[in-house]
């Protein structure tokens, strides 16, 4: 029998709503924050595999699955402060932190800014501290090596990385994402057929994909430039034992990037390579659990 698994909602005080998906119940309380393209739905095999006494939540963020996007977002940042929102509404304290990719960002936004509140960190192939700029490509469609696009106007018009995935946001086009996620994320395995087609439905929830891919550009915790904007050195607030999760043959987030992580959180940061892509949650599922039970126990 599965796992009793509730998709609510909640009102935040800055206007927007937040779904959320709710499961288990124990004295130890984890919080999962999914990346770009996705929603809490694509935790489902996580939240399942994990044991009845650890307390899950998770979120939906502005503009992703059942939330609202009232407000557009203009970084990871508001995104943190939206979880910051909800957790205080579930008045939930130092509890267990989970961010998948683009969730790995607004996860350590989240650590730095607020410390008291996390017992441990967990990042599962999230972006860098440096983020993810995005390079400019010439008239033959190649990227120009040290040129990333500087405005989220110029980024729009994208014709390799950014325009197709709009152009098939607005044409509902599940083939095309299906052919993306084939191609970058699920490289190693597939889920089935069915629940596949449940993950891009979710995808098509997705209502801010041009903002969520200049905020990735324009995030930067370290303490250098990362060719777009100048780093705030916030990855030296992060101070709670922190597991990095890296997969060896993730094609969306390369290796090193994990690496820059570990060494710009330093000694409290724990590096687990595994044997996936960029969807260990697909490709390795078992494993990740383990890791992630063995952290938080």
């Amino acid at each position: 029998m599965g796992k009793d698994t509730l998709l609510k909602s909640m009102e935040l005080e800055n206007g927007e709503t937040l779904g959320y998906r709710e499961s288990s119940s124990g004295e130890k309380t984890l919080v999962l924050v999914h990346g770009n393209m996705t929603s809490s739905k694509h935790w489902d095999v996580l939240i399942e595999a994990l044991p009845e006494d650890i307390k899950i939540y998770a979120v939906d963020l502005r503009g992703f699955g059942i939330s609202t996007y009232n407000n557009p977002i203009n970084s990871l940042k508001d995104f943190s402060e939206d979880l910051k929102l909800f957790v205080d509404k579930l008045n939930l304290k130092k509890f267990f932190l989970a961010g998948w990719s683009t969730g790995g960002g607004v996860t350590m936004q989240f650590t730095a800014d607020y410390p008291e509140y996390v017992e441990k960190l967990i990042l599962v192939e999230s972006v860098g501290i440096k983020g993810y700029p995005i390079l400019q490509t010439d008239e033959t469609g190649n990227f120009i090596a040290g040129k990333p696009y500087l405005s989220k106007e110029a980024l729009g018009k994208d014709l390799v990385s950014i325009k197709p995935i709009l152009d098939a946001y607005n044409s509902r086009n599940k083939a095309f994402y299906r052919g993306l996620w084939d191609a970058v994320i699920y490289t190693e395995n597939k889920p089935s057929e069915e629940k596949y087609d449940e993950y891009l439905e979710d995808m098509l929830t997705q209502v801010n994909t041009l903002d969520v891919y200049w905020a990735l550009m324009t995030f930067n915790i370290s303490n250098e430039h990362n060719g777009v904007v100048e780093g705030s050195g916030d990855v030296d607030k992060i101070q709670v034992p922190t597991l990095v999760f890296q997969g060896e043959r993730d094609l969306v987030i390369p290796p090193p990037t994990a690496d820059e992580i570990t060494n710009g959180i330093g000694e409290n940061a724990l590096l687990v390579k595994l044997p996936s892509g960029h969807s260990p949650l697909i490709d390795c599922l078992d494993i990740l659990t383990n890791n992630i039970i063995d952290f938080i126990k």
